[in-house]
């Protein structure tokens, strides 16, 4: 399934997903699923299914997205929608982010309506379109507009978590409570222009490049939250002393950054937790090339931590680059401040079983997902789509980047998983 999945190209923009939604869908119906297709336009849809239950347990969610990121200039081994099975992996785009997840979620539910198994509560599965771009036309769509399918839910599993990382020689499952706020934004710069033939000294592309290198050579205020300090005390009492004592001090805001420096390459993955960031990914300048620009627009992709607002962001972006740039928030999609942890004991206890090696913990993502749109509903989602991965295998780095690739057992291991928190869901 995971292969054929792949196989459809549904890189975001423009997405067209609907032949992979439709595959899904025809698998669905011919194992007795009734299914419903909604979107924005055709080409575009989201598909909600559900297995019936007991009525003993409120309906529970499963989610997972189908559209996947670019592969332009990339350089890949295998072709990134050819979904080859080689060296003992599934290659291409989207095996991580995330059609390996919802392979796992199709094929639990398959499943268990093979085997005739019945749930406590209902099981409610969507397949979404458009997440790598903002959601508008999948997870905030059906939100918005058909709220009525998702009455009731509590929990929810879906990306990010459940896969092996290792910290310290010790192996670690994180799974996913809560993720950080997207808040875009757009800085302006101003300066003299002119014709390209004659420069001019100081002019907007001086106040660019200023902007940049600040934004490059120095970092935001720490903040030590409620949900980074769960993430950092679960991960410290995995470790042994006295790589568990270090990674405490990191919660002490005079010591995070001396510490973090300790992590090397690391770092990367946990700085986020600790700050709010705003990385500059699209500059407009002028359009021809002899024409000095006298305005120029930089956006920035900013996210917030949990409890943090835009207004907290645009301060600490005018402290470090200056109150002459013009800052506005161009997207805000508020997320909660802290996760409700009412299933996280049942999803870590099968990982303990199913791996004893391995330790699940909480985790705040530093990312955001289609989580923050079905919260709007009263949904705490689980990032729970285990994989039983190799030491260095680079998951963070492989999702968005060339010879995207996952494990074939890993995929069993994770479709294993999710069957069994379906059939040990219950009421809380």
């Amino acid at each position: 399934m995971l292969q054929n999945l792949i196989r459809f190209d549904t890189t975001n923009p423009p997405g067209n997903e609907a032949e992979c939604v439709g595959y899904i869908n025809q698998l669905l119906v011919a194992a007795g699923f009734h299914t419903v297709i909604l979107g924005r336009q055709p080409n575009r849809p989201n598909l909600i299914s559900h297995l019936s239950g007991r009525g003993d347990a409120p309906p529970v969610l499963m989610y997972g997205h189908v559209d996947v990121v670019t592969t332009a200039n990339q350089r890949w081994t295998y072709p990134p929608f050819e979904g080859k099975v080689a060296e003992g992996c599934i290659w291409g785009r989207g095996a991580i982010d995330m059609k390996g997840g919802v392979a796992m979620m199709v094929a639990a539910l398959l499943q268990a309506k093979a085997e005739g198994f019945v749930p406590a509560g209902d099981v409610v599965l969507a397949i979404l379109c458009d997440e790598e771009t903002g959601s508008d036309f999948g997870a905030k769509y059906l939100v918005e507009s058909h709220s009525e399918h998702f009455q009731g839910i509590r929990y929810a599993i879906s990306e990010v978590g459940g896969f092996s990382v290792y910290l310290g020689g010790r192996k670690l499952y994180p799974i996913m409570v809560t993720e950080k706020q997207l808040c875009t934004m757009k800085a302006v710069v101003h300066g003299t222009g002119g014709h390209g033939s004659m420069p001019v000294r100081g002019g907007a592309m001086a106040e660019l490049a200023m902007v940049l290198q600040k934004l490059d050579r120095h970092r935001l205020p720490v903040h030590v939250t409620p949900a980074a300090r769960q993430s950092v005390e679960a991960m410290s009492r995995a470790l042994s002393f006295p790589a568990n004592l270090v990674l405490r001090q990191i919660l002490n805001p005079v010591m995070t950054d001396r510490i973090l420096a300790v992590f090397g390459s690391r770092r990367l993955a946990l700085d986020p937790l600790f700050r709010n960031t705003a990385a500059a990914t699209v500059v407009h300048a002028s359009e021809k090339f002899n024409v000095i620009p006298s305005e120029i627009t930089i956006e920035l992709d900013g996210r917030l931590l949990p409890g943090s607002k835009p207004d907290q962001l645009l301060d600490e972006l005018h402290r470090l680059i200056g109150r002459d740039v013009t800052l506005e928030v161009t997207r805000y999609d508020p997320g909660p401040a802290e996760p409700d942890m009412g299933w996280f004991d049942t999803l870590a206890g099968i990982l303990r079983e199913a791996d004893p090696k391995g330790t699940p913990i909480p985790i705040l993502f530093s990312g955001v997902s289609d989580a923050r749109f079905f919260r709007r509903l009263g949904i705490q989602t689980y990032g729970f789509t285990p994989m039983q991965l190799p030491p260095h295998f680079k998951t963070w780095e492989l999702g968005h980047g060339a010879d995207e690739r996952v494990p074939t057992g890993a995929i069993q291991f994770g479709t294993d998983a999710v069957y069994e928190a379906l059939k040990r869901y219950k009421a809380a």
